[in-house]
């Protein structure tokens, strides 16, 4: 869709590239895993923060959006039109909005708080703090966890931070945002479908070569869909149709809270297409997009 997108545009005579925001496809070790397109998808148009970090850096959504910001600078002074593409709903809030300015977490809390099992971390934080452990999933260990020590370390909860958010771009630019929510059905069989493609175009070969270069376990890189699936089926532990099944279930269910998310937290202003995208309507966002930029 952005390669289609970006190429109508350049059919209207404004030139645009396309700029990664999806937090599996800045790794250089998941080309296929993350589903990154590949030369013959970018068809010509100019692609940004894909595939540049190695697995072994952990990567995170302030470092995006810094690389992000640096990006779209640069194709606004060269006369181009950045279209962020992706699902990770909080790189895309973190530079449009800004950042909790959260000091840096004390490294022995970190490591106290990440050491605890997360029933126990959960129960630590409805006492800390009761209205982040209200709002998550016990078993959220990521999000449990941080909250945690961020209240222990500073003393102060997430949501206060958060208040007081910097940095944001959303007021310094012509946004011109499209949220896709598809019918569900589609979208989880088109997951199963791609996950099946995935395992037979050589998603094994590319889980195995990360699985040798015995990374932490706890690094993005080695907790994205499909590799601690198939790490379980290179270990024998289980068998090729148990890995493609758990990979589809792991899949359809960030799915279903990607589509959550992203029905629920963008502005309401947003507007929200509850179709796939034929070639017609992006010709129609794209003058839309023109229009935009040349009014504002």
């Amino acid at each position: 869709m952005a390669v289609a997108l970006a190429k109508a545009l350049i059919d209207t005579g404004t030139d645009a590239q396309v700029v990664n925001a999806d937090a599996s496809q800045v790794y250089a070790d998941l080309a296929i895993l993350s589903a990154r397109p590949s030369d013959d998808e970018m068809d010509g148009v100019s692609h940004h923060l894909f595939g540049h970090i190695d697995g072994a850096d952990a990567h995170n959504a302030a470092r995006w959006s810094d690389e992000a910001r640096g990006v779209i600078d640069h194709a606004h002074t060269t006369g181009k039109v950045p279209i962020l593409v992706g699902g990770t709903g909080l790189y895309l809030r973190t530079l449009l909005f800004g950042i909790a300015p959260v000091p840096a977490i004390d490294p022995d809390v970190r490591d106290a708080v990440r050491a605890l099992p997360v029933d126990e971390a959960y129960a630590a934080l409805a006492i800390a703090d009761p209205a982040a452990a209200a709002r998550l999933n016990p078993a959220d260990t990521t999000r449990v966890a941080r909250a945690l020590e961020v209240v222990r370390s500073t003393g102060r909860p997430l949501a206060d931070w958060q208040q007081d958010r910097e940095g944001g771009i959303a007021g310094d630019i012509a946004l011109a945002p499209l949220v896709l929510l598809p019918p569900r059905d589609w979208l989880r069989d088109r997951c199963d479908r791609r996950l099946v493609q995935m395992f037979e175009g050589g998603a094994i070969d590319e889980a195995a070569a990360l699985v040798a270069r015995d990374l932490d376990p706890a690094l993005p890189v080695m907790r994205a869909i499909g590799v601690p699936q198939i790490a379980a089926l290179l270990g024998g532990k289980i068998s090729r149709d148990d890995a493609l099944e758990q990979a589809q279930a792991a899949t359809r269910h960030y799915a279903k809270r990607q589509f959550t998310w992203f029905r629920h937290q963008p502005p309401p202003d947003w507007p929200r297409h509850h179709e796939s995208l034929n070639i017609d309507s992006i010709d129609h966002f794209a003058i839309k997009l023109r229009y935009r930029l040349l009014t504002r």
